[in-house]
């Protein structure tokens, strides 16, 4: 039969074959395979090509050798894209960035990054063009998390029936009606093992400074528990909540740092959580200026660990796992595209706390 003659079910088992015996032997040669099937060299070597481009093994003189594992591409996948959005190209957003491009690599994939910004009039927009995107496979979604556009984003989303994965957003449900994949931190996880590391220190009055940002509800929320868990009393306790990010370097801003301090010393505040770590830069450069002693005085807290260890003293640190939040967004997303039809997974991925030099026991 000629070549162009082929059944499409002959050529399916013929490349079957071989790369049972590329796995087998690690290598195929094209005179043994010929004289096994019958089969004319020429067409073994169409094949061949064929299996390269796909991604399933290297061509060599005289037949193929198997690729090295990371080098390998899932048929279903080829040499797809995945859409990536994310608010921010700068603080925090960058480590999930890198963990969704490296585990997009291992699967032969690449990716085509955007920025929105959280004041966005509309992310739709970006989506629409991200679309576009030669064989685009899926989207990796990080949107406004409330209001109007995020419900809008929710939309848009569940009518695309382009496969999606929310990133660092906790939505149960989109107002199209169906669940929402999504891979988050466990940021109320991480607010407790920052309160139990302070109460383990002898801590009782403790307080929690936050910059008003997606993330703030869900620490807050585990503050308030582990505060209630620990038996903290409410007049022991003490919240601030920053609308804007704290830099010392302007004014106004050293005004609120300055009234935070003082605040909480005059409550009687031995130790902070701070979100996040410019806001507790700021916060103990501010302290240590004004003669209070980090931590003899006040134990610091902050919540992100992006500079906190470069600061001196190091600060501790709750670190979120920005890496394994992107790796776990891609195998969430190669998952839902291999199988379509598996339960939707909602993954929570757990921080830990990096113990540095601002924290110590409470004074006597």
């Amino acid at each position: 039969m000629a070549e162009g003659a082929d059944s499409p079910l002959l050529v399916a088992a013929r490349r079957a074959h071989l790369l049972k015996v590329l796995e087998r032997d690690g290598a195929v040669r094209i005179s043994e395979v010929s004289a096994e099937l019958g089969v004319a060299p020429v067409t073994l070597r169409r094949d061949i090509v064929v299996l390269e481009r796909e991604g399933r093994l290297h061509r060599v003189y005289g037949g193929a050798v198997a690729l090295p594992a990371a080098e390998v591409r899932d048929p279903v996948l080829g040499d797809g894209a995945f859409g990536v959005l994310v608010p921010s190209l700068d603080y925090y957003w960058p480590g999930v960035v890198r963990g969704i491009e490296d585990e997009a690599r291992s699967h032969g994939l690449r990716i085509v990054l955007r920025g929105s910004s959280y004041e966005a009039t509309d992310e739709r927009p970006v989506l629409e063009r991200l679309v576009e995107t030669e064989n685009l496979l899926g989207l990796i979604v990080a949107p406004s998390p409330i209001g109007p556009r995020s419900q809008a984003v929710a939309q848009w989303l569940g009518a695309s029936r382009i496969p999606h994965v929310l990133v660092e957003r906790d939505a149960s449900q989109s107002l199209h009606g169906e669940a929402l994949e999504s891979v988050v931190s466990d940021h109320a996880l991480g607010a407790l093992l920052a309160v139990k590391h302070l109460v383990d220190l002898g801590h009782r009055r403790v307080g929690l400074v936050l910059l008003q940002s997606p993330t703030s509800r869900r620490i807050a929320a585990g503050w308030r528990a582990a505060c209630a868990e620990l038996k903290l009393a409410p007049d022991e306790r003490f919240e601030r909540v920053i609308p804007d990010r704290l830099s010392h370097t302007y004014p106004s801003a050293i005004k609120n740092v300055g009234e935070i301090v003082h605040a909480a010393l005059a409550n009687g505040i031995t130790a902070l959580l701070v979100h996040a770590d410019p806001e507790a830069v700021a916060l103990v450069q501010h302290a240590q200026a004004a003669g209070v002693s980090i931590p003899g005085d006040l134990s610091i807290i902050a919540y992100d660990d992006e500079i906190a260890g470069l600061f001196s003293p190091a600060l501790t640190a709750v670190h979120p796992p920005r890496d394994d939040v992107g790796r776990a967004a891609v195998d969430l997303l190669v998952k839902r595209i291999t199988h379509p039809n598996r339960a939707i997974h909602r993954t929570v991925v757990s921080p830990r706390l990096v113990i540095r030099q601002s924290t110590g026991p409470v004074a006597k």
